[in-house]
């Protein structure tokens, strides 16, 4: 089949083309990004078009410069990607795909050269004389992304899994220790404590970085936010740890479980993490997923192993450096 160049020195397809998005896209995106996903053995994790519009609703994000479609002649999206900010300039990602029946065309290679355009100009931002990287994360059933990425100078440095369990029968009676008890959660009255305990509990973890109030309360904004799925555990008047579910695509998410150092140790997060399964049996729902970091550093996928979890999807992220210079911490 012949080919052309569609830019620098990437061979795309002459029955493809590649240009900046528009929020006209936003459903073809959604599907295709699903329809990869599924695909590969677990779409559960991605975005629905409600909830893809809200990520590109951001202060910060602009479509038309920062998402990049491939489509055929007829119309159809077979590739996109999607450019974040992830962090303070200097942590930027790339979140792509591209449909299978079309692999091998040009289209990853021509949307990643696109992403690393886009990071050239926002690495300006950054503060001088730091190191600066952008990140993709696959699913390591994807097998073309492997050698796409090594070709494009990334390379794999952390993994991550998505665990799963489906309750057969109502969790036993959770007893939680000594001192410490559940409360309803009351977003106007609570929401500044647990996003400091959030902060708190996530600093020794690899990959994050404290969030503002105003970020962090985005989690609010989500369709899919139910305070009455949201479970603080409470030590008088401090938070001892929280486990921030939702319900999304019928599945449970045990979306954020953490718990504060001082309290760690204690049998806690097993506490939470047992009695949310049993609120989301009560509810009708049987299956109950989450993400986790696979090198976690306090035991957590220990934790969920002896709750009955198992690892039911591994991806991986892969790092780029744009720039050395100094490591900045997460903030």
């Amino acid at each position: 089949m012949n080919k052309q160049f569609s830019m620098g020195e990437t061979l795309l397809d002459p029955s493809l083309r590649l240009r900046p998005a528009s929020w006209s896209d936003l459903n073809a995106v959604a599907k295709l990004t699903h329809d990869v996903a599924q695909q590969e053995g677990d779409a559960s994790f991605v975005l629905t078009a409600e909830e893809l519009a809200n990520e590109w609703s951001n202060e910060g994000f602009l479509v038309e410069r920062d998402v990049f479609i491939v489509e055929t002649r007829d119309g159809r999206v077979v590739g996109s990607d999607e450019f974040y900010n992830e962090n303070g300039h200097w942590k930027l990602k790339a979140d792509g795909c591209v449909h299978p029946e079309f692999r091998g065309l040009g289209i990853g290679t021509s949307l990643l050269e696109k992403m690393d355009e886009r990071a050239q100009v926002e690495m300006e931002l950054a503060e001088p004389n730091t190191r600066v990287v952008i990140q993709s994360m696959i699913n390591t059933r994807n097998e073309a992304g492997d050698p796409l990425l090594h070709a494009m100078g990334y390379s794999p440095i952390r993994y991550y899994w998505r665990m799963e369990i489906n309750l057969q029968e109502d969790p036993s009676a959770v007893t939680f220790p000594a001192g410490l008890e559940l409360r309803p959660f009351i977003k106007d009255e609570h929401a500044v404590a647990v996003w400091q305990a959030d902060n708190e509990t996530f600093r020794d973890h690899w990959g994050s970085h404290e969030f503002t109030y105003e970020n962090w309360s985005q989690k609010f904004d989500n369709p899919n936010f139910d305070p009455t799925l949201w479970m603080v555990a409470w030590d008088g008047d401090q938070v001892a740890g929280f486990s921030q579910n939702r319900v999304r695509k019928g599945i449970g998410w045990i979306g954020t479980l953490g718990v504060r150092r001082s309290w760690r140790k204690m049998g806690l997060g097993l506490a939470l993490l047992q009695h949310s399964f049993g609120e989301f049996y009560k509810r009708g729902t049987r299956t109950i997923g989450l993400g986790v970091d696979a090198e976690n550093p306090t035991g957590a996928t220990r934790l969920y192993v002896k709750a009955g979890m198992h690892a039911a999807s591994e991806f991986v992220t892969y790092e780029k450096e744009l720039r050395p210079g100094r490591e900045l911490e997460e903030r």
